[in-house]
This record gives structure tokens, sequence and C-alpha cells, in this order.
């Protein structure tokens, strides 16, 4: 399999390293409280932003791709984009019952956002098949969450110190914060047309 794989794979791959090395250092950071391992966790996301943006322009460039390269991206944008802004949210706080629902509604637009571009790309493309918009805010818009979280965590604003702190509805514990994520993924799969670059 691996001898199909075209340089541009690599790089998808490098995505989905990176996502994956971010939830691990994320779980990390909650086992041990070193605040290097958050930093890590972030700073491994726009890694993986910058890889996802490369293997597109490789593959154009190259005007080579493997048959596997879209469902690659799709899989690595998931973990990078999806599941590890989620893993980060939980890591710093965000683990009330309602929060711990927001982050899985969160991760379940981004995987239906992807699926839905796979299914429909072939009709959104023009006559040189290049999709001219994205329908829904693309899954990798999540990074903004994560520089979020990067700035508060600069003004010691997570954990105990959480920014916007928290509600409690009887037992159940919100934090505001998690609304960013609610409204992230709801834009994912709204039908809000953006231009692709």
């Amino acid at each position: 399999m691996i001898r199909s794989f075209v340089a541009a794979d690599f790089l998808t791959l490098g995505n989905g390293f990176c996502g994956s090395g971010s939830v691990l250092a994320a779980m990390q950071y909650l086992v041990t409280a070193d605040n290097r391992w958050l930093v890590t966790a972030m700073v491994l996301l726009p890694v993986a932003l910058i890889l996802d943006f490369a293997d597109g322009r490789v593959a154009r460039w190259r005007r080579h791709s493997s048959p596997l390269g879209p469902d690659l991206d799709s899989l690595a944008d998931v973990i990078s984009f999806g599941l590890a802004p989620a893993a980060l949210g939980f890591a710093v706080g965000l683990r009330g019952a309602l929060d711990v629902v927001i982050l899985l509604y969160f991760v379940a637009c981004g995987i239906s956002r992807l699926a839905r571009f796979n299914a429909t790309a072939d009709a959104l493309a023009d006559d040189s098949g290049k999709v001219k918009y994205f329908e829904g805010t693309p899954i990798p818009t999540s990074i903004a969450i994560v520089g979020l979280l990067g700035v508060l965590h600069g003004c010691d604003r997570l954990g105990v110190n959480l920014w916007l702190g928290s509600w409690t509805f009887g037992d159940t514990v919100l934090h505001p914060l998690t609304i960013v994520y609610a409204l992230s993924g709801s834009a994912m799969i709204s039908t809000i047309r953006v231009p692709k670059i």
C-alpha cells in the first residue's frame, strides 16, 4: 500500500500524525498537569493545518494524486480539526456534562461536514473539475478555537480560572466557553457558501 502513496499523501499522513499527537499530548497534560504538554497539543494543530494546506498544493503541483488521497485527507482532518480541538477543550476544563455533549456535537458536525463535501464535490465542481465553494465552513476553521485557547492559556484563563466561568442547571454544569464549539460545529453543517481559495 505504501508504494501507492504519492508525495501529497505523506503530507496528509503528517497532518493526521499531528492531530493524533495533539490528542495524546492533551491526555498527557490531564495526567501530569505539565503545561508543556498543553502547549505541545496546541502547537501541533497549526502544523497540521500547514500540512493540510501543503498536501493539496503538492498534489496540484505534481499533477498526480493517489486514489486514497481524498479519503486520507478527510480522515486526517477529522482527527486534527475535529477530535483534537475537542480533546483540547476537555483537557483545559470543559468537562461538565453539557460541555461534553457540545464537544461531541462539534466532532459529529465535523464528520458530517466532510462526508457532505465528499458526497457533493463532483456536483459543486466547475468544468475544470475545481470546486468553486464550500457548503458550510471548512473543518480546518476550527483552528480559530485552538488560537482562542492559546490566548486564554497565555492569560491564565483556563482550568480553575476558566474564562466566562460556569453555569449550573441542577446537577449539570455548562461552561459558556463551550458555546464557541457549538457555533463552530453549526457553521460547518450550515448551507453557508464559502468561496474556495
